[in-house]
């Protein structure tokens, strides 16, 4: 088992490595040579990772989430976004694991469900939309899972397009509307959040809102 998920590991990484440049996936060439694909997927299919190594299960679990988002993005394509695809998050159960799981039980079950504190999730989940922190061309690992969930929580906090910052207001992507359970345990607020991970702080009176989430496709043209 632990040989597998190693090959599983390693085999995401070269996969991502591949077919993803600058935060987009080249969704065509995987439609056109999908067995780099498909390979992988049938690997992860056998699967059945334990909840005692979080850190295996997690990075599995992640990497599980943005594998199956784009093969339901190459069944469909060529698509303008993901929910142009009926039922793509919430009703299409697809085998990995060991189980019949959708995209929106992978996120809110096995991961949110059994990690509650940890809302760096949010930001190495990719969901096909621009609207998501980019996706990146490597795979999550026990190893790197730590360092990864910081650098891309860092990266998508300071990116002004991402965290929107006009004089006394500041407008957060609704990934924060949605999940802001998530965002404001023990009594904290969004922004004190936000300023874990800033390098410029916000100003903690400042009014917050949400800008629309960009659903367009996160395609290489």
């Amino acid at each position: 088992m632990a040989q597998s998920t190693s090959d599983f590991f390693d085999s995401a990484n070269t996969f991502y490595n591949t077919y993803i440049k600058d935060g987009l996936v080249d969704y065509k060439a995987i439609q056109t040579n999908p067995d780099d694909l498909n390979n992988l997927l049938q690997l992860a299919k056998e699967l059945n990772i334990s909840k005692d190594d979080e850190k295996v299960y997690q990075a599995f679990w992640i990497n599980a989430y943005n594998l199956q988002v784009i093969q339901g993005i190459v069944a469909h394509y060529p698509v303008n976004s993901p929910l142009d695809i009926n039922g793509f998050f919430d009703k299409t159960a697809r085998a990995i694991g060991g189980k019949q799981i959708t995209l929106n039980d992978i996120e809110n079950k096995l991961l949110r469900g059994n990690f509650p504190n940890e809302a760096r999730f949010h930001f190495v989940l990719v969901c096909a939309g621009l609207g998501c922190p980019p996706i990146i061309n490597t795979a999550y690992t026990p190893g790197n899972l730590e360092m990864l969930l910081q650098k891309q929580t860092e990266a998508a906090l300071n990116n002004p397009s991402f965290i929107r910052v006009k004089g006394k207001r500041v407008q957060l992507s609704q990934i924060f509307e949605w999940y802001k359970e998530d965002f404001i345990r023990d009594g904290k607020s969004e922004i004190d959040f936000v300023n874990q991970f800033r390098q410029s702080p916000l100003d903690t009176s400042a009014k917050v809102g949400y800008y629309t989430y960009d659903w367009t496709l996160n395609d290489i043209k």
